[in-house]
């Protein structure tokens, strides 16, 4: 089994921005020699915040299903599991049974209209 990856390289292409629409979030899943990293971003217009799928209160992943990582307002994180709530801007917790507890941050950046990772 390939080992669970909380980083990636700088410059890999996701694709471009239009990938993920304006409020919403999308699933990132890339298999690399050492193992497999699974992370999310979530748009807000021209900006992309990353995080490692990966909940700070038990480590599962935080969508049971296919990029459902929003409240239905889309204006927070949820993990699906247990409803642990964070803040899209800086992935800390607000909620749930993760008090003090945050997301590990993905560097990613827009640049020339494609996500790529920092």
């Amino acid at each position: 089994m390939s080992e669970r990856l909380t980083a990636t390289p700088p410059g890999v292409r996701l694709g471009p921005i239009d990938l993920i629409a304006d409020g919403a979030a999308r699933n990132f899943v890339l298999e690399m020699k050492a193992g497999r990293f699974h992370g999310f971003a979530i748009r807000r217009g021209d900006t992309v915040h990353g995080y490692v799928d990966r909940c700070p209160h038990m480590g599962l992943p935080l969508a049971q299903q296919l990029d459902a990582y929003l409240t239905g307002n889309r204006t927070l994180i949820q993990c699906s599991w247990h409803g642990a709530l964070f803040r899209i801007d800086d992935g800390a917790c607000v909620g749930g049974p993760c008090p003090g507890a945050a997301l590990m941050p993905w560097p990613i950046e827009v640049r020339d209209g494609a996500i790529f990772t920092a």
